[in-house]
């Protein structure tokens, strides 16, 4: 499990009641409680074209039943504004899942039916997405698109079944809450699990500027737009302290990485985290020599990119994005923001750095595998490893079990990355998002995406409710997040599977929110 770190809650004498009502439907069909007041209408609080799936229509419903209703694992998590000590004495007004930073795990086995009770003590609304699940529609996440938004005090119980195991992990789908402290892995054990291991460590890689200097997330999009405003996502009100000007520009020039194929990134963090850490007073995780353990790491960075690797030690890739390839060895991995990675190490003899550098950034979060007696290497050190072979996702094999098989396909989905820093303007074809977009898909069909990346930046483009393909390599990988390249193509396959409205957008969370969003339809 990640280290984690407890806070102080301070919640004001009084919570404005702002945003919208929740409704969405429960695995059992049947409308879930709406803590509002307010009237129904439709699960997303807005009027949809006619002709797709509803997110609470009956081939939800009918999708879901076939999935089963496993044992029911019940979870409480609180959104709360919070004090969040981060490590060397660094202590920061942010907001939080419960009193720890990750937010405590989320562990369940596939099969189960997880009902997780979210309660809103934000002075905004919000939301929680299950990153990576192929889960039923109306529990996606996606405030006016496939629920309303949790008012502030409200709660709101998301129920359905778990279908895949592997590594995940939870965040809102809110404006820029994300790039605050609201994210915690969510763990999906298999039943059947054919790896050996004797020991796994939770890691979770982060960018952190929220509550330093006074920045906010709120601001740092607000400097990045000029001031222009958000996409057509569904955006809460801002708080008295997300609305204020102050901290100093963050605004990143000049980030170059020859792996990313040029710029890096468009914010400069004063902090990159490993478990909530800083660098200089990492997190560890403890062992004995020769134990074999197993690393689920995860990206839950705003803007950031890392190429991790463990100081002597070589890796066994096992999974990417939550499902099984075939192992292959590496020194390193390249992680964009949402990407997952499985990997098997066998625990030398001393104490180790898991270093993450901040691609392009000149900056880099650390933790620490502690077997027996010694030193550990200064913060600045950095190992061999991450200059040595580097896998990427397009070289790996996907697992015979997982494999998508072969199938030409019934519809072909072709969407243009546009945009550029200087207006920043980020978009699909042109077209910020808004809430009425539709990519129509019709379920059964073998559904291609072709991407083509007409931008200089690079973009980790991830689809809700499903997992691809890498098409047009030898491998095939399954994924649901993948880096197109600036200026190069990236094509994918999925099999239309999983009924609904679902988001695919940049997950670079900035240029979404400029407007890098839109969404795959199913056709009724």
């Amino acid at each position: 499990m990640p280290a984690q770190h407890s806070r102080r809650a301070l919640l004001g004498a009084s919570i404005a009641l702002a945003g919208t009502g929740i409704v969405a439907a429960c695995a059992d069909g049947n409308a879930a409680a709406d803590h509002s007041g307010m009237p129904h209408g439709g699960p997303s609080g807005t009027t949809a074209p006619e002709g797709y799936v509803s997110p609470d229509g009956p081939e939800v419903a009918a999708a879901e039943k076939l999935r089963g209703a496993g044992p029911v694992r019940k979870v409480a998590l609180t959104a709360t504004p919070s004090r969040l000590e981060l490590g060397g004495g660094r202590t920061v007004s942010s907001w939080a899942y419960g009193d720890r930073l990750p937010g405590k795990e989320v562990r369940v086995t596939a099969g189960d039916t997880l009902a997780l009770t979210l309660a809103n003590h934000l002075p905004q609304a919000t939301s929680m997405h299950w990153h990576g699940l192929a889960l039923r529609n109306d529990m996606d996440g996606v405030p006016g698109l496939t629920q309303r938004a949790i008012e502030p005090g409200a709660d709101f119980t998301y129920r359905f079944a778990v279908p895949d195991p592997g590594t995940y992990w939870v965040h809102p789908h809110s404006g820029v809450q994300l790039d605050r402290g609201l994210y915690a892995p969510l763990i999906v054990e298999d039943p059947k699990e054919p790896l050996s291991y004797d020991k796994e460590w939770v890691v979770v890689l982060d960018d952190w500027l929220d509550g330093v200097d006074g920045s906010t997330p709120d601001a740092v999009l607000k400097e990045l737009t000029g001031g222009s405003g958000h996409s057509g996502h569904a955006m809460p009100a801002p708080s008295s302290s997300a609305a204020a000007d102050d901290g100093p520009s963050r605004m990143l020039t000049g980030a170059t990485s020859e792996l990313l194929g040029g710029e890096a990134g468009d914010v400069g963090y004063p902090y990159y985290l490993i478990n909530g850490r800083t660098p200089d007073d990492p997190s560890a995780f403890t062992a004995r020599p020769g134990d074999r353990i197993r690393l689920r790491i995860i990206n839950a960075g705003g803007d950031t990119a890392f190429r991790i690797a463990l100081g002597g030690h070589r890796m066994t890739v096992t999974h990417t994005d939550g499902f099984p390839v075939r192992h292959t060895a590496t020194d390193a991995l390249l992680l964009g923001m949402g990407e997952r990675y499985d990997v098997l190490v066998t625990a030398g003899d001393g104490v180790f750095p898991l270093t993450a550098l901040a691609e392009g950034k000149k900056a880099s979060a650390r933790a620490l595998l502690r077997t027996g007696a010694g030193t550990a290497p200064a913060a600045s050190a950095e190992p061999k490893e991450l200059t040595g072979q580097l896998v990427t996702a397009d070289r790996l094999v996907p697992d015979e079990s997982v494999a998508l098989a072969a199938r030409e396909p019934d519809r072909t989905v072709r969407i243009r990355l546009t945009g550029s820093m200087a207006a920043y303007d980020w978009a699909f074809d042109g077209k910020p998002y808004t809430a009425d977009q539709r990519n129509p898909v019709q379920a059964g069909e073998r559904v291609r995406l072709e991407f083509r990346n007409a931008t200089a930046m690079w973009h980790p483009i991830h689809l809700h409710g499903h997992t691809f393909a890498l098409a047009g390599t030898a491998a095939g990988a399954r994924k649901d997040t993948a880096i197109v390249l600036p200026r190069q193509s990236l094509t994918v396959d999925l099999d239309a599977d999983n009924p609904g409205l679902w988001m695919l957008h940049c997950h670079n969370l900035y240029h979404a929110e400029a407007g890098m969003m839109t969404v795959l339809g199913y056709r009724r």
